[in-house]
């Protein structure tokens, strides 16, 4: 059950971790109801936005939260410890560019692919989603028109979120999923923040 309460955040001094203020609940897995009890990635990012306390903050891009929620319950205490200074970052992640989220999910079936290469079914995702990225980058629809706000939320909601589940899935059985989950938090976080979402390529599995 996810918290929305709103329980406002007072802390401004930067701690010694990636500058990180002090104060924050301590890093936990899965969701939870008040700060006293913990908190995810997510529900640290929604203190430090000063919103309510919750794992979907209006701040940080549906996809890109969705993420960070499955890296956070998927690994050991000290990974989570060293993502922790994520959330100073994540708090304000929401990027304009349409293909943001299609190129996400690109990359999480392309991760997926590394650890089944012969998946029809992974090749044929990670198709859709680059597909939608050049869609979505040649269209002539802009950003804020109410028709695109829909097709995004539409495309995302809809095989945006089941493919990148999938891929989730997939990459949780790998003896390294929790490294390649990580990785792939870090690599999103990174395009939040740079230029516009080019066209997916298929790229050597390390």
């Amino acid at each position: 059950m996810r918290s929305t309460r709103h329980i406002p955040y007072a802390g401004s001094t930067a701690a010694d971790c990636g500058g990180v203020p002090d104060g924050l609940p301590g890093p936990r897995p899965y969701a939870h109801l008040h700060p006293g009890d913990g908190a995810c990635l997510m529900e640290a990012a929604s203190l430090l936005a000063g919103g309510p306390f919750t794992d979907t903050p209006r701040g940080t891009h549906p996809a890109l939260a969705a993420l960070a929620r499955v890296v956070n319950d998927a690994v050991d205490e000290d990974t989570r410890r060293a993502l922790w200074p994520l959330s100073a970052t994540l708090a304000h992640a929401y990027p304009a560019d349409r293909a943001f989220a299609p190129a996400l999910v690109a990359d999480a079936v392309r991760e997926a692919r590394c650890v089944r290469p012969y998946s029809r079914v992974l090749a044929v995702r990670w198709a859709v989603c680059a597909r939608r990225v050049r869609k979505v980058r040649t269209g002539a629809a802009r950003t804020d028109a109410p028709a695109a706000r829909l097709s995004d939320t539409l495309w995302w909601r809809g095989p945006g979120r089941h493919h990148l589940e999938h891929a989730v899935r997939v990459l949780l059985r790998a003896p390294d999923g929790t490294e390649r989950l990580t990785a792939l938090l870090r690599r999103a976080l990174a395009a939040a923040g740079g230029p516009a979402a080019a066209a997916p390529e298929p790229s050597v599995c390390q």
